[in-house]
């Protein structure tokens, strides 16, 4: 008998990545939240007004004029994105593969979702043809089509759209009668930030775009969690914002004042923020790098990471080497190569993609050491793929994959 993906995706991790594999908090951050830390309420649902201010300042300073009215905070990405969908209503699409923890959230909700494929040159964004004919496809069985989720700097594939890709999408979704949900959580984690343009949907399309962004991505420690969303300067934009915050309500997904004091910090963008912000994003650029290489001297395939923290692996040229060991679908490769790199793999399954895909999702964060002292010199090492601890973790990932050619 076929197997089939489990609906609950099993115990490894698909979010953010785990505290143990994050780098440490920045000294500023937690002497922010201590001083906060003797406010015992939590913010109103959908954030205080310092909070909503330093979201507003840090979307303007990219280009996305906001104002607090248009804004929300939540306790999390996952409550957030529930929010929303449940406020805007009806069926929901999203590119394949796609961040592990959308298709939940829908599931919760009893919305159908449906996985649209991505063009050849990057993930995140739908290919606008197939798009347009799942639409169609859809309203043709009796669906209601009214949600586009994307992620212009996406999680699992570590690819940035390219802005041409980006506007065909947005058009297509627009001119369907689509609202789209750009998740911009890894905007700020360009490996080559001088090289790679972002374009953020809601600057193409403003009044049919509603943005969020998981602070963990690049600004706060993972464990923190505090998540923003930014709606359209429309009448439409104030009523689902208004029904967002309801459901927000309901959830007690508020976030903690300690945590907003710390986080609003974050957003105002200081000196220290961005150093570490930058630092990261030069560190795993540098790691993923060279997992990459170790992926494509293997045979196996992978765009080249641009973004975030992972890279996405496809593994069907080695699926011959796989069988002898028993592996012949994404669930069974997860099993493998987290026995066998002895930290979670997860399988493409768990992103939306065909559980016959022999594909998974590589992370970074394990890759850099043990401890905290170990990860912090990480971070501030000149050169950090020369310290043995990593170059350690990279020769058992690179050993695992060459004994599949």
């Amino acid at each position: 008998m076929q197997r089939t993906a489990p609906e609950d995706h099993g115990p490894v991790r698909y979010g953010p990545p785990a505290p143990e594999s994050g780098l440490p908090v920045l000294p500023e951050l937690a002497a922010v939240l201590a001083a906060a830390s003797d406010r015992a309420a939590g913010e109103p649902p959908g954030g205080g007004p310092e909070l909503r201010e330093a979201a507003c300042g840090y979307w303007w300073r990219r280009g996305l004029r906001s104002h607090p009215e248009e804004v929300a905070a939540a306790s999390g990405a996952q409550p957030l994105l529930f929010a929303l969908i449940g406020a805007y209503g009806g069926d929901v699409l999203m590119p394949r593969p796609c961040p592990a923890w959308w298709t939940p959230q829908a599931r919760l909700l009893g919305r159908p979702a449906y996985h649209v494929p991505t063009p050849a040159e990057c993930g995140g964004v739908p290919d606008p043809y197939a798009l347009l004919e799942t639409v169609r496809r859809v309203r043709a069985e009796g669906g209601r089509p009214r949600l586009l989720l994307l992620s212009v700097a996406d999680d699992p594939t570590a690819t940035v759209a390219p802005p041409e890709t980006v506007r065909e999408a947005c058009e297509a979704a627009v001119g369907e009668g689509l609202h789209i949900i750009s998740d911009e959580t890894w905007r700020d984690t360009i490996h080559q930030p001088h090289e790679t343009v972002l374009v953020s949907p809601a600057e193409m399309c403003p009044g049919d775009v509603t943005v969020i962004s998981d602070l963990a991505g690049g600004l706060t420690p993972d464990s923190w969690p505090v998540a923003i969303a930014r709606f359209p300067p429309t009448e439409e934009g104030a009523v689902r914002r208004a029904r967002t915050l309801d459901i927000l309500t309901a959830l007690g997904a508020v976030v903690a004042e300690p945590i907003a004091a710390a986080a609003a910090h974050a957003l105002d963008e200081p000196g220290p923020v961005t150093d570490r912000a930058e630092q990261a994003a030069a560190l795993h650029a540098r790691v993923a790098a060279a997992a990459h290489h170790a992926v494509l001297v293997s045979g196996a395939l992978a765009r080249p990471p641009q973004a975030g923290r992972h890279l996405y692996a496809d593994l069907g040229p080695l699926r011959a080497r796989l069988a002898d060991r028993g592996v012949t679908d994404s669930m069974e490769l997860e099993e493998y190569l987290t026995h066998r790199l002895g930290a979670p793999v997860p399988g493409g399954h768990r992103f939306g993609d065909e559980l016959g895909a022999l594909r998974v999702r590589l992370a970074t964060g394990p890759l850099l050491g043990a401890t905290p002292e170990q990860r912090l010199e990480s971070l501030t090492s000149p050169a950090p793929l020369e310290l043995p601890y990593v170059a350690g973790a990279l020769s058992i990932l690179g050993t695992a994959f060459d004994e599949l050619r």
